[in-house]
């Protein structure tokens, strides 16, 4: 009898291992394409929020005043989104879902504000044809990452050095004010932010595909996914913009 309830234990074990291992698979398939659509939705409203924010800014003269005119509010605004983007990516883990959604809400306005410029040098025309021209650009890298078998881990690290660089080089360019220069690091930019773009979106994807379930943590890290992507996007952008956009006369 003993032999019998050991051998039917070890049984009831094995079948509700069995179980437990596919309802953990009915879970992880299920949390999958929840967190994906939650990094591209968070990312796509964050884009929209700057859009508006950045016409609506560029609207209004007293505003532009305000922003551009006062040096305190500016570098205000500038040293307030490096803030929120490092408070972000450090405390995530201590923040609340709410919280992390606001502050990347608040980063999104702020970035707007402070993009507004682009209205005052561009036209609108150019604007509206690169903004496409990105979106185009973003989706073919953002497929190619999600799609394809070769393993991007190693673009990371030599797109973050090549990051580093054109950084430093755009810093130098201000005393230089080399038009070649500038030039260079448009188009560096450009093969950077395609590459990341591309890397950025199967690195989610494949952190993505091993979460056992949607809670409040994996969602914070679906929005932290979708602030790299949105970054990818509108540096993407604006070195198109330098490239391609027509400057008001």
């Amino acid at each position: 009898m003993k032999e019998i309830r050991d051998y039917t234990h070890s049984d009831l074990d094995y079948g509700m291992s069995g179980i437990n291992v596919r309802e953990r698979e009915l879970s992880m398939s299920e949390a999958f394409p929840v967190l994906m659509r939650k990094v591209f939705t968070w990312m796509a409203l964050a884009l929209v929020i700057t859009g508006f924010t950045a016409y609506y800014v560029a609207s209004s003269p007293s505003i532009l005043s305000l922003i551009f005119s006062n040096q305190l509010v500016f570098w205000g605004l500038i040293i307030g989104e490096f803030a929120l983007v490092i408070g972000l990516s450090a405390a995530i883990n201590r923040l609340s879902l709410t919280t992390a959604t606001i502050m990347f809400v608040l980063y999104s306005l702020i970035n707007g504000a402070t993009l507004s410029t682009i209205f005052m040098i561009y036209t609108m025309s150019s604007i509206t044809s690169v903004f496409f021209i990105t979106a185009g650009t973003f989706a073919a890298m953002s497929a190619f990452g999600y799609f394809t078998k070769t393993d991007l881990s190693s673009w990371g690290k030599i797109l973050l050095m090549a990051l580093v660089g054109i950084i430093i080089a755009t810093i130098v360019n201000i005393f230089l004010k080399s038009s070649g220069l500038e030039m260079i690091v448009n188009y560096l930019g450009v093969l950077i932010f395609v590459g990341l773009t591309a890397y950025d979106v199967q690195k989610i994807k494949q952190m993505m595909l091993q979460a056992p379930d949607a809670s409040e943590g994996l969602q914070k890290m679906a929005l932290l996914g979708a602030l790299s992507l949105y970054l990818d996007f509108i540096n993407l952008f604006l070195y198109l913009l330098r490239i391609f956009g027509s400057r008001r006369n």
